[in-house]
């Protein structure tokens, strides 16, 4: 782990992520539907500080989103999976700092979350073609908010980090 969890701002930033999903900022979202916050977060931060920071840092920002909303569904699973992915492409892999696969790697982790969740509504029953619309409308949105706000994070979060890959 480098320097992002050694920074009080840089862990704080992760508290914006359920302040926004409460907000919800009606511009910011497409047929109402908002984009994943948290896939927007946990991008850049995994390719920043690593696989086994991503880890960590997908777990939590899971938990703290799932009590947000009551209910047997989870994000845990598939986000702990994306901040480990997303931290090997960025330690062993080119750096990755380009927009069109930011956004393309927003628009896959997106796809996971969602799928994760419609799988586990299956499991419960609950699952619906208003699931599948969710899924498609978040991840377009976050693949079109990603090189612009993942760029920002990234670039950021390099010279904050003193051993991230530049």
């Amino acid at each position: 782990m480098n320097g992002l969890t050694r920074s009080p701002w840089t862990v704080a930033s992760a508290l914006l992520v359920p302040w926004l999903v409460l907000a919800a900022p009606t511009p910011l979202s497409l047929a109402g539907v908002p984009p994943s916050w948290a896939v927007l977060w946990l991008l850049p931060w995994s390719l920043v500080d690593g696989p086994r920071s991503g880890l960590m840092a997908g777990i939590g920002l899971a938990l703290l989103l799932d009590g947000l909303h009551a209910g047997p569904l989870s994000q845990v699973p598939a986000l702990a999976l994306l901040g480990w992915w997303w931290g090997r492409l960025g330690r062993s892999g080119p750096v990755i700092e380009r927009s069109f696969n930011l956004g393309l790697l927003a628009v896959l982790g997106t796809a996971l979350v969602g799928g994760s969740l419609w799988i586990q509504q299956l499991g419960w029953g609950q699952a619906s073609l208003g699931s599948l619309h969710t899924l498609l409308a978040q991840s377009l949105l976050t693949g079109l908010l990603a090189p612009m706000v993942c760029s920002l994070q990234v670039l950021l979060w390099r010279q904050v980090a003193p051993g991230a890959r530049s």
